[in-house]
């Protein structure tokens, strides 16, 4: 299992626009083989700051994502991030927390 994981910041006035500009992305890879959740999701507390959460069934499910992504090439930002930083995790077991 793969989990990748994301802190974007932005403009907080603008932070609604990003997520909105994210929609059609997030349905794109949540119809794709091995997605399991893709979510840019909003920080409550600080408005600037959006999460990304993706959780895949395997690196090669991965791998096909990420490169459908770079042969789509990216639409031009419509909001600009202040600052990115996104990492991927290759899980190697699963349960319950506290175990």
């Amino acid at each position: 299992m793969m989990i990748v994981a994301g802190v974007f910041e932005v403009d907080p006035a603008r932070r609604d626009e990003f997520l909105r500009d994210q929609e059609p992305a997030m349905r794109r890879s949540r119809a794709e083989p091995g997605c399991i959740h893709y979510v840019f999701s909003a920080d409550p507390i600080d408005t600037g700051r959006i999460y990304l959460f993706e959780r895949w069934e395997s690196k090669e499910a991965l791998a096909a994502h990420l490169a459908a992504m770079q042969a789509s090439g990216r639409p031009p930002a419509g909001v600009p991030m202040l600052s990115a930083e996104v990492l991927q995790y290759e899980i190697g077991a699963v349960g319950p927390v506290g175990r």
